[in-house]
């Protein structure tokens, strides 16, 4: 275990990676320490991704000691790892803003910091970031702080997906100096590898960089005779290296490791040596642990991966408690129990089956359970032959990552209608993710695909009933979605009742304005009715539930009846405002005199903070609801400022 200083003498001193150019390697290792205790000190007040940053605590000084920050550029894929990162690039003073209204993005972003020179948040895009920045250089591209070498920083689940090996062939090909280091927090560091390791990289750091294929092929013999005769797995690695058999130098990739990640006397020589000498696109295969040097978050099953705002001495998280179920459990509860019903129920996630809820399918149903790794593209397919093989497919991933699919959803889904059951979590705004997370265009880029059913639940029970009209639904492919966080609090039924297709709910009736609903903004229209209430209008309030096929009955009547219609949705424009739009042009409606509006995400990236701050940026909480109706009905608020 790290010993956590109780002062950071040395980080104090490191306003910006210049100021790390003159200490020793001794003082680095330190410097090391003091940066996780300040990581760990900053993460319990913010809350956010813990675990990750701290397993690339010593990687992260070691390359801002070695590299020529910003010439040189860092890309840290995903970048939850980036918090030491932001410390150690004059950022320390924020850092207790992470993930706040106005404070640091939870993960890098350009227009944060010339540190930051290529924004992330989603899995598997540094290696060919890496490649655009070594070919802009190669080319002479100019950007203010300059051109070097680029290094990306990518973890061995990043690595899964498919986009890392196109990237990788391409450097190959194109055979670019470049830098991608393997940080791989899966592998435990077993004694025999940590030997091998700290033998290759003493001898990496002394012998010519062209020369280490040849090195190593006598390193097996000259180990001592335990480890020859035990350490079989790092003897394979090893064979693969001697003789070019790995895929990474199948792909034209100089391959370096493993090497313990945290062990400074391993990594500094191994840096320093690839910095001078390298000619060609290199891999380095780092061994860490995620979590590193905190106890909690070593003992936790995600290694402290995302917490909330927690005791420091005792890890324990500060959460708010709640009466009602997330929508998650809620659809994970329902899945199960559906799949104890009907054997061809099966699900699917890439790389999330806690986030999704899959993990209470995967402990009753193991074998009916799919996480196929960060590969929402192949997620996709795979869904749909499953589909198309008789099987009941549910595929569940968030609305921002379910985009990277997009092309499956269009080609192997939707053209072929497979009653694939797209369950989308986290859709809208989500809160210290920020943009890159939010859930903001699923209902535009599956509701103009023919064929599709796509529903979004206003609560929880609404949730339950969704997934159980999705299981009974064979006739093409469906969606449903819902938030993140916690349900409102209704009333649970025992089991969902599969909903009529195409069919929303009248909530309630009154005169003048119908508000049409889709999704979770309906309790915001419910107070949005009761301050409307105060002022002596009535709205009519109706739940769409369906975006497509579009409920025609309702959406006309609302529109015949009512002076004003209004829809409200947590989503892009271009979705269900836009459809009813559409079927009130074709019917003729506009001609009549409707005031129509529609309210949606507005066409902005909203940056991260609280989800009550963020829709009210956008717009979509409950007094932007009242003062749209207001607007609409000619009805001048009270308080309303001259000239405003």
């Amino acid at each position: 275990m790290t010993q956590i200083p109780a002062e950071t003498p040395l980080l104090d001193r490191v306003v910006t990676p210049a100021d790390m150019k003159g200490l020793s390697d001794a003082e680095l290792r330190r410097l090391a320490n003091e940066l996780r205790t300040e990581t760990i000190a900053a993460v319990s007040e913010t809350g956010g991704h813990l675990g990750a940053g701290l397993g690339v605590v010593e990687l992260t000084v070691a390359l801002h000691a070695i590299f020529e920050t910003p010439r040189d550029k860092i890309i840290w894929d995903v970048s939850h790892q980036s918090y030491p990162h932001k410390i150690l690039t004059g950022r320390r003073d924020r850092i207790r803003t992470l993930r706040q209204k106005d404070g640091l993005s939870g993960f890098t972003k350009r227009s944060e910091s010339p540190y930051d020179p290529f924004g992330a948040a989603h899995s598997s895009t540094s290696i060919s970031a890496a490649l655009g920045f070594a070919v802009a250089r190669d080319l002479g591209g100019q950007v203010p702080e300059g051109l070097g070498d680029a290094i990306a920083v990518i973890g061995d689940g990043a690595m899964s997906a498919g986009m890392a090996f196109e990237a990788m062939n391409n450097a190959g090909h194109l055979n670019k100096r470049m830098i991608v280091i393997l940080n791989d927090n899966e592998m435990s560091i077993a004694p025999p590898v940590g030997a091998l390791s700290s033998y290759l990289s003493r001898l990496y750091a002394g012998d010519p960089f062209q020369s280490f294929k040849e090195a190593a092929k006598g390193a097996v013999s000259m180990l001592p005779s335990p480890f020859q005769a035990g350490a079989k797995r790092a003897k394979e690695m090893l064979k693969g290296i001697a003789v070019g058999g790995t895929l990474f130098e199948e792909l034209g990739f100089s391959y370096i490791g493993p090497l313990d990640g945290h062990d400074m006397s391993q990594l500094l020589p191994v840096l320093r040596t690839v910095k001078a000498r390298a000619d060609g696109p290199v891999l380095i295969h780092i061994v860490t642990q995620k979590g590193k040097g905190y106890a909690p978050a070593e003992r936790a099953s995600d290694r402290g991966h995302a917490t909330a705002k927690f005791d420091v001495v005792s890890g324990k998280q500060k959460k708010s408690p709640s009466n009602a179920p997330s929508y998650t459990s809620v659809f994970g509860e329902e899945l199960v129990r559906l799949a104890g019903e009907d054997s061809r129920v099966c699900a699917v996630t890439a790389a999330m089956p806690d986030g999704t809820g899959l993990q209470l399918m995967a402990e009753r149903f193991p074998s009916r359970t799919f996480d196929v790794g960060i590969a929402e593209q192949h997620g996709v397919t795979f869904s749909a032959a499953l589909a198309a093989g008789g099987l009941r497919p549910f595929c569940a991933m968030y609305s921002t990552f379910l985009q990277r699919g997009y092309d499956q959803v269009v080609h192997d889904v939707a053209i072929q209608r497979l009653p694939v059951r797209f369950a989308i979590d986290r859709a809208g705004l989500v809160g210290a993710d920020g943009a890159t997370h939010a859930g903001s265009f699923d209902v535009a880029f599956l509701s103009n695909l023919p064929g599709f059913v796509v529903m979004a639940a206003a609560d929880e029970a609404e949730l339950k009933h969704m997934v159980a009209t999705a299981a009974q639904h064979d006739e093409g492919p469906i969606a449903f979605r819902y938030p993140r966080g916690e349900g409102v609090g209704v009333e649970m039924p025992a089991q969902g009742v599969p909903l009529e297709i195409g069919k929303g709910r009248m909530i309630r009736e009154g005169g003048r304005v119908a508000l049409l609903s889709f999704g979770a903004r309906l309790k915001e229209v419910m107070e949005a009715a009761e301050a409307l209430e105060a002022r002596g209008i009535s709205p009519t309030i109706a739940d769409a539930r369906f975006a497509k096929p579009l409920d025609r009955d309702l959406i006309l009547q609302l529109a015949r009846d009512h002076e004003a219609l209004i829809t409200i949705e947590e989503g892009a424009i271009g979705g269900f405002g836009s459809h009813v739009a559409q079927l009130l042009a074709e019917e003729g409606v506009f001609d009549s005199g409707l005031k129509y509006r529609s309210m949606v995400l507005p066409d902005i990236f909203i940056d991260q903070s609280s989800p009550a701050d963020m829709y009210a940026t956008a717009g979509l909480n409950a007094e932007d609801i009242e003062a749209k109706v207001l607007d609409v009905l000619g009805v001048e608020r009270l308080g309303k400022r001259a000239g405003a």
